[in-house]
């Protein structure tokens, strides 16, 4: 297993890796003492390439981290996958497994600056691009990314519009078939978006310092309801339809002549009686 810890820096290329020689096993470096660190684990013998967060890290090392990941990744050929050990318990046994892994040389080169284009400095000046991609390219870069086992899709926000997933049947002669679609829920508004309490994990897809878009995913064995969202969702057909204006300036309209409301009070007591 080699490791790589994650580093921020103040200058372009603004992160990069620097080797983990220490240690003789994984659970010699994560521990509470580095709380605050990122990592990268790349175990050769399964082609995998673990991100681990420490409970304390900062959220834009950890973008970092996922960005470095991706990296790693097309550094080996895209034969490796990329799984966050932060989706384990402590306890599990997946991760005790992979604390009990000696570390070793291998392979993989730890990437610097001259991993970076000067291409990419100017566009990206610094700071993360923030913007809207292509719902068919971003899916392609979601699904380069395995789903965690034991863990359900319940939906995916690209663009700052959510995504839910609905499972169609195709055919049902010879052996039922089905294919699974992406159905628009409408686009969030701008501030917080509240969803109901449930123990549910979050993964960031980073391309090209780009964010493609955020899953939510909830473990198969939880027993909830459904995932209500308590912001209320902005449905785009409803708005962008185009509607009668006469109809809108009549019904700012006073009418020439109001009812008689004594006349209406008298009608309504005859019908009781």
């Amino acid at each position: 297993m080699q490791i790589f810890e994650a580093l921020e820096l103040r200058e372009f290329p603004y992160f990069l890796t620097v080797d983990v020689e220490e240690g003789e096993i994984v659970r010699d470096i994560i521990n509470d003492l580095n709380s605050r660190k990122v990592y990268l684990l790349i175990d050769h013998d399964t082609k995998r390439i673990w991100t681990y967060n420490g409970t304390n890290s900062s959220l834009k090392l950890q973008v970092f981290g996922g960005i470095l990941a991706g990296m790693f990744r097309k550094q080996l050929k895209l034969f490796y996958r990329v799984y966050s050990l932060n989706l384990y318990s402590k306890d599990s046994p997946e991760f005790q497994e992979v604390m009990d892994k000696p570390i070793r040389a291998g392979r993989a080169r730890s990437i610097d600056k001259k991993d970076f284009s000067d291409s990419e400095m100017e566009i990206t000046g610094g700071e993360m691009i923030i913007q809207n991609p292509r719902l068919n390219k971003a899916m392609e870069n979601i699904d380069l990314c395995s789903k965690p086992e034991d863990f359900e899709r319940i939906f995916m926000i690209i663009g700052g519009i959510i995504y839910s997933e609905e499972e169609v049947p195709e055919a049902m002669l010879n052996e039922e078939k089905s294919s699974v679609n992406l159905v628009k829920m409408g686009r969030l508004n701008n501030g917080f978006s509240l969803f109901d309490d449930r123990n549910y994990s979050t993964r960031i897809i980073v391309k090209n310092r780009v964010i493609q878009g955020i899953e939510l995913f909830v473990h198969h064995n939880d027993e909830m309801p459904s995932l209500r969202i308590k912001t209320p969702i902005i449905h785009e057909d409803k708005i962008s339809e185009k509607g009668d204006m006469e109809k809108l300036i009549t019904s700012f309209e006073i009418p020439d002549s109001l009812p008689d409301i004594e006349a209406m009070e008298g009608e309504k007591q005859n019908s009781n009686n």
